[in-house]
């Protein structure tokens, strides 16, 4: 029995001077017992999949903003009907949907925390890229987007403020308002050039919008990939989280389809609110979360922006699949006679809102 005991000794000093019982980053280390430092891996990921995300999306929102008409634009400003029910949806709806949904599940107070965050962000720059290739109202798009960020910066201390009573103090929540205004100016100075270049050389600026809006969905997709595939125990998370991230974004579309809908707005300007709703800052999130959590916490739920965004875009193109189907058969089922009038109404239709034929002049 000793020379076994010794024997084991041995094997286990043998395997630990040759690095092959412990990883080598290992701090303490003892025969198979080991302590290794703390993984920053993912903090570390965020960080890097921000900065990129960040930049990559002020080149597509330049994109983006050649296709904005200045007089369009400011239209939305002066009456600002479609951004007061795109207000209503961001800040009335999916805070509430968040509560509602955190309620009906029973989650931990942590989780539904996270959750309530999420609600309370401010439309992503993504709905815009999705609302081009939906044939939405781009100057409305790209208004509400900057609106809600703006506006952020009041709404969601007051949100937060409203529904986490019962379950946390809304001080123990970091806001990062320079994270809020960082979005802030990589939208509006990306946009505000794009404009300027629509404006100068209009021939040049469809260009740019053709690459940039292939460039953009690319991008989503490939953001929503990588940060799947790489985000360690992306996918250890609560059930029930999986199932709030998949009804919660499906639901944003929903809601913000028909309260536009109900407000009178046409159907591309119904689509374009729909986005803006269920389309959320999903970084801004992840970045708030990181800020107001513990590690031990961050277990939990650190995942669930990520969840959230993946299943945004799924509907997102799903909702994309289900328009272009729609219109190439309406397209084929319509006589000669009304395809000829719905060429001669795109084009005039065309001159007017940068290409997008709308459903209000039909």
């Amino acid at each position: 029995m000793q020379t076994n005991f010794l024997s084991q000794q041995f094997n286990a000093g043998f395997l630990a001077e040759n690095f092959t019982a412990c990883p080598a980053n290992a701090t303490i280390c003892d025969g198979t017992s080991c302590v290794l430092p703390e993984d920053n891996f993912n903090q570390t990921l965020s960080v890097v999949l921000s900065t990129v995300l960040t930049i990559m999306l002020a080149l597509v929102m330049f994109s983006m903003g050649c296709n904005v008409e200045l007089k369009n634009f400011l239209g939305h400003i002066k009456r600002p009907w479609g951004i007061f029910v795109g207000f209503l949806c961001q800040f009335g709806i999916m805070p509430l949907t968040a509560f509602l949904l955190s309620l009906a599940f029973n989650i931990l107070p942590i989780q539904a925390v996270v959750v309530l965050i999420m609600g309370c962000c401010p439309g992503g720059t993504a709905s815009n890229v999705i609302a081009y290739w939906v044939d939405g109202d781009m100057d409305l798009s790209i208004s509400m987007t900057t609106c809600s960020t703006l506006l952020a910066m009041g709404m969601m201390p007051l949100c937060l403020f409203i529904y986490t009573k019962m379950w946390t103090d809304s001080d123990a929540i970091v806001l990062p308002y320079d994270s809020i205004g960082l979005s802030l100016v990589a939208l509006v100075i990306p946009v505000s050039f794009g404009i300027f270049v629509n404006h100068k050389w209009p021939t040049k600026a469809k260009i740019i919008l053709k690459v940039g809006s292939i460039v953009g969905a690319v991008l989503i997709v490939l953001i929503a990939v990588v940060g799947g595939i790489l985000y360690k125990g992306s996918w250890i998370i609560s059930p029930k989280l999986w199932i709030i991230g998949t009804i919660f974004p499906a639901a944003g579309y929903t809601l913000g389809f028909f309260l536009a809908r109900v407000a009178g707005l046409s159907w591309h300007r119904c689509r374009t609110v729909s986005l803006e709703t269920g389309m959320q800052n999903t970084q801004l999130c992840s970045t708030i979360v990181q800020l107001s959590f513990t590690p031990e916490q961050l277990e939990l739920m650190f995942t669930f922006p990520l969840i959230y965004s993946i299943f945004q875009l799924l509907f997102a193109l799903l909702i994309l699949g289900g328009y272009r189907l729609y219109r190439r058969y309406r397209i084929k089922t319509k006589p000669d006679i009304e395809k000829t009038a719905q060429k001669e109404d795109s084009k005039s239709s065309a001159k007017i809102n940068g290409g997008f034929v709308s459903n209000e002049m039909k």
